[in-house]
């Protein structure tokens, strides 16, 4: 057998560098790869997408059992791929709609099971058994374009006449009108209240429209978190561990020292209420000590003799004057 040394280098970095495309190849397309599998693949027809894309959940009940592969126009309609994990099981009646996840526009797939038996892999769900999703952005945004354009006074005049052209009609006939004409009445009133209520709603969905990023990198830094401490959650495991050993062996340490802890607790309690009962004592030398250790130190100051001074030890010898004589 040839030595792994003497081989021919460049035929095995070829070969390297193939196995590490293959394994990044592998890696990015696993969830095709037949032996780990990722669930049964079906379909459901839309009449609009709703801001469904690849990569969203599918859900049953609210708990996620697989996600959208494909989004695409089939025939006049939008047709959702999906896959589906694990073995959850709805019939063949089973319905599907498109929800809203989030506040800011991310969206889901909903699966309602119903009917008896399996839904077959690879069936697709009709157009009579799914709902697209409700846009709230849009529709408040209709609803402005709409009362705009609608004349409340002339709306309230038509209602009154209406309602006084049914004035001899039967109770309930009247009642009807009449309740048409005081909501005219109403609506005309709170004009300037709805619009300001819809120019808000406009304002809001604006601002978290621009804060999308941040929501999204705030959501994104939080899963990152929780990733973290997933993470470490054996550290912090073994964290827990030891400190519940540690408390166990102070407590022990104490039940074992009782005898001698508690005299000499009660000893420096002792000694503790006596320097409370000096304390004035106490500060009155820390005062006194300053000037002592000042005057103390100027004596000792020259090197290692006292520098001190004794005032009439020795008496003076007065000095006679001298005379002077003649030349």
């Amino acid at each position: 057998m040839i030595p792994f040394r003497e081989r021919n280098p460049v035929l095995i970095g070829a070969v390297g560098l193939t196995t590490i495309a293959l394994v990044i190849a592998t890696a990015f397309r696993v969830q095709d790869l037949p032996l780990i599998g990722s669930g049964e693949t079906y379909s459901a027809a839309f009449s609009e997408a709703g801001g469904l894309k690849p990569g969203d959940e599918v859900r049953i009940a609210g708990v996620k059992v697989g996600k959208v592969d494909d989004v695409g126009l089939d025939d006049g309609h939008v047709k959702v791929t999906f896959r589906v994990k694990g073995d959850p099981e709805f019939g063949t009646r089973t319905g599907a709609s498109i929800r809203v996840k989030t506040i800011l526009g991310a969206k889901y797939l909903a699966l309602e099971p119903k009917g008896s038996g399996l839904l077959e892999p690879g069936s697709e769900i009709p157009l009579s058994r799914t709902v697209a999703a409700y846009d709230v952005v849009e529709a408040f945004s209709d609803l402005t374009t709409t009362t705009e354009k609608i004349d409340k006074k002339q709306l309230a005049t038509a209602l009154d006449t209406l309602s006084a052209t049914f004035e001899d009609a039967p109770d309930e006939v009247k009642a009807s009108v009449e309740g048409l004409s005081k909501i005219s009445r109403t609506v005309s009133s709170r004009d300037q209240a709805l619009r300001e209520l819809l120019d808000h709603a406009n304002g809001v969905t604006g601002v978290l429209a621009k804060r999308k990023g941040e929501f999204s990198k705030l959501v994104k830094d939080g899963d990152k978190l929780f990733e973290e401490i997933h993470r470490r959650r054996a550290v912090i495991h073994a964290l827990l561990k030891s400190s519940v050993a540690l408390s166990m062996q102070l407590s022990g340490l104490v039940q074992d020292n009782r005898e001698a802890i508690g005299p000499a607790l009660t000893r420096l309690n002792t000694v503790v209420r006596m320097l409370e009962r000096n304390q004035a004592a106490l500060d009155r030398s820390v005062r006194l000590l300053a000037p002592y250790t000042r005057v103390f130190t100027n004596t000792l100051g020259n090197g290692r003799w006292f520098d001190s001074y004794i005032e009439n030890l020795v008496v003076p010898t007065p000095v006679t004057p001298r005379t002077g004589g003649s030349r």
